[in-house]
C-alpha cells in the first residue's frame, strides 16, 4: 500500500482567484461539472442545475445556521494597587459549549500560547471569562472559558462577528450577516458556514423540486476540522475532531426509500458527505445496500483516496484549499487526478475559489 502524503493535494492557485466577496447577485456563479468516471469537465452556470440532475434524485442539505462566533475580549490586567486595567484586544472562536448552563464554552484563540490560564477578558457587553486550562489545550489553539452569565444567541448578536475564513483578508461587514449564510439555515451552532450552500435561493429549491427533484435536510455542525491544517506528512496519520450532526426520521426514511428504488442521492456540501456517510448502516431488508440511522450522533469521519462512499452517489462543492482535508474527501469522490486537473482548468478559467467562490457538481 502506497502511503499518500498532503503534499499530493497541492495545488498553485493564484491569489486573486480566492473569492474575497461573495458574488453580486446569490446564486450568479460559475458551475463545474465534473464526470467522476472519465475526468471529463463541462462549464455551466449555476441557473443550468436543475437541467443537469435527474428527475427522482434526491438532494441532501445541511440546515446549520452559523453563530457570530468569533468575539473580541480586552484582557483585564491586576495591577499592584488591586485596581483592574485594560490589557490587549484577544480575539476567540467559540466552537462548542461544555456546560447546560451555557458559561463555559471550548474556543479556538489566536496567539493561544500567550493566554494563560487564570486570565480574564472582558466582552463588550461588560461580561467576563476565565481562562480555564484543561490538559487537552495545553500546546494547542484551543482554550476552555469560564464565563459569568450564559452565552445564549442574544449574546453572540451583542459580541459577536460573522466567522470568515482567515484567507479573507476583511473584517465582516453588514452584506455577510446575509451572505455567509444559507437560505434554509435553521439550526444555530455552526462556527463557519456549510458554503456549497451559498449558491442556493429560495427560487432555485422550488425550480429543483418543480424538476421532480426531492429535497431533504440534515445537520452538522461545522466546528474544529474546518480551521485546522493537516499537518501530517502521511495524511493517515491526521486525526479529525468531532463533530456533532442528526438526521430526522423523515430524511432517514427519504434515504432508504431512494436507495431501495435505485433513485440518486446528491449531497450537497462536504458537511452533508459526512453526515450520510457517518450515519451509514447496512440495509438487512436489502442486502449489499446502505440506509441511513435517524437520530443525533457525532463524527470525526476522514475520507481520503481508497475510501468506499455507502450512500452517496453524486456531490454538489465548492473548490477547497490545498492539501486540507475537504479537497482530500472530493479526490476520493472523484479520484484525485481527476480533480487536481478540474482544479487546474478552473484555474485556467478564473473560477472564484474557496468559501464565496464558485461551485463544482460532480457525478
Amino acid at each position: 500500500m502506497i502511503l499518500m502524503k498532503t503534499s499530493d493535494f497541492y495545488f498553485d492557485l493564484p491569489e486573486e482567484l480566492i473569492a474575497q466577496k461573495p458574488s453580486g447577485v446569490r446564486g450568479e456563479d460559475k458551475l463545474m461539472v465534473l464526470d467522476r468516471a472519465t475526468g471529463e469537465v463541462t462549464h455551466c452556470a449555476m441557473q443550468d442545475l436543475p437541467d443537469l440532475i435527474e428527475p427522482g434524485t434526491l438532494m441532501i442539505f445541511n440546515n446549520s445556521k452559523v453563530r457570530r462566533s468569533r468575539c473580541y475580549g480586552i484582557k483585564q490586567v491586576v495591577e499592584k494597587d488591586g485596581s483592574v486595567s485594560d490589557g490587549k484586544e484577544q480575539e476567540f472562536m467559540f466552537l462548542t459549549q461544555l456546560s447546560p448552563d451555557l458559561q463555559t464554552w471550548h474556543t479556538m484563540v489566536k496567539g493561544a500560547k500567550k493566554v494563560k490560564a487564570g486570565a480574564s477578558y472582558r466582552f463588550p457587553d461588560g461580561s467576563v471569562g476565565v481562562i480555564e486550562m484543561l490538559g487537552s489545550d495545553e500546546g494547542s489553539e484551543f482554550r476552555t472559558i469560564h464565563f459569568d452569565c450564559p452565552l445564549d444567541d442574544d449574546w453572540f448578536l451583542r459580541n459577536g462577528h460573522i466567522p470568515l475564513p482567515p484567507y479573507i483578508k476583511r473584517e465582516d461587514d453588514d452584506t455577510d450577516s446575509e451572505r455567509y449564510q444559507n437560505v434554509y439555515a435553521k439550526e444555530t451552532g455552526s462556527s463557519a458556514c456549510p458554503t456549497a450552500g451559498l449558491h442556493f435561493t429560495e427560487d432555485m429549491l422550488s425550480r429543483l423540486q418543480a424538476k421532480g427533484i426531492e429535497i431533504a435536510y440534515v445537520t452538522l455542525h461545522v466546528g474544529l476540522g474546518t480551521f485546522l491544517p493537516v499537518r501530517a506528512e502521511n495524511i493517515e496519520d491526521h486525526k479529525m475532531h468531532e463533530e456533532v450532526y442528526s438526521v430526522p426520521p423523515e430524511t432517514a426514511e427519504k434515504i432508504t426509500r431512494a436507495k431501495r428504488e435505485g433513485r440518486t442521492v446528491l449531497a450537497v456540501g462536504t458537511t452533508s458527505v459526512r453526515t450520510l456517510e457517518s450515519a451509514a448502516v447496512a440495509d438487512d431488508s436489502v442486502p449489499g445496500h446502505w440506509r441511513v440511522q435517524a437520530g443525533a450522533g457525532s463524527t470525526h469521519i476522514f475520507m481520503y483516496p481508497g475510501y468506499q462512499f455507502k450512500v452517496v452517489e453524486k456531490m454538489f462543492t465548492n473548490f477547497h484549499t490545498p492539501e486540507s482535508t475537504l479537497i482530500m474527501l472530493v479526490s476520493a469522490f472523484a479520484g484525485r487526478e481527476h480533480i487536481l486537473a478540474a482544479y487546474q482548468n478552473a484555474v485556467e478559467h478564473r473560477y472564484r475559489f474557496f468559501s464565496y467562490g464558485d461551485a463544482m457538481l460532480i457525478r
